[in-house]
């Protein structure tokens, strides 16, 4: 029997998401883009480890919003904030196994472009159109709002600026932009944040998203 792919090669590798055989190139090139691949496929984390030991450095004008300019102590003073919204995607994901890194990106680019708006004295919000950005969006500015309201009730105000919510969201979204390998089924960024809140440590304290 052929490859079911691509009904041309002999099938080599067992595809834990087709259920079945498939070629080795057809593994290669659907790999996270036609096939849903899951996390623990032995294909799968070869080819992120081969992807991790060849990783190029991302230009400056490949980063994200690459104007935008802020010290890392910044990352530091507000690490609960940035760990906050790490937490909540990935909780988010946990209840939406669909979600992808291109859908975490597009929340928290929609995010921080309205932020940004909000930092300069105007005020525009244009969310993510696809279904599962778009909930993951009002999800991130709900846990933004709760934050601020806690934060309020604490010190009789919020200490977090409208600029330093934006700075915060363009550093997460470089995070994103670093760990994911661009394929539209990628979730790598997604699996590094798992990696950065095990169960224990979410439960007894905000863990650390390390700078890239």
């Amino acid at each position: 029997m052929p490859c079911p792919i691509c009904s041309k090669r002999k099938p080599e590798r067992f595809c834990p998401a087709k259920g079945e055989k498939i070629c080795a190139i057809c593994c290669g090139t659907g790999r996270e883009v036609t096939i849903d691949c899951p996390v623990d496929c032995t294909y799968l984390l070869a080819a992120h480890r081969y992807e991790d030991e060849h990783r190029r450095p991302a230009a400056p004008s490949d980063l994200p919003f690459p104007d935008a300019d802020f010290s890392p102590d910044l990352i530091h003073e507000k690490r609960p904030v940035v760990s906050g919204l790490g937490l909540n995607i990935l909780k988010f994901a946990g209840n939406q196994p669909s979600l992808v890194d291109a859908d975490a990106m597009a929340a928290l680019a929609a995010l921080a472009d309205t932020y940004r708006t909000l930092g300069s004295g105007l005020y525009y919000e244009k969310p993510p159109e696809a279904p599962l950005a778009h909930a993951l969006y009002s999800e991130l500015v709900k846990f933004i709002q709760d934050f601020r309201q806690q934060d309020a009730e604490r010190a009789g105000f919020t200490s977090l600026k409208d600029t330093e919510v934006f700075h915060l969201l363009v550093f997460l979204l470089r995070v994103a932009k670093n760990r994911t390998n661009g394929r539209s089924r990628s979730r790598r960024f997604l699996e590094f944040l798992r990696a950065q809140f095990p169960r224990a440590a979410a439960e007894r304290e905000a863990p650390r998203i390390i700078v890239p």
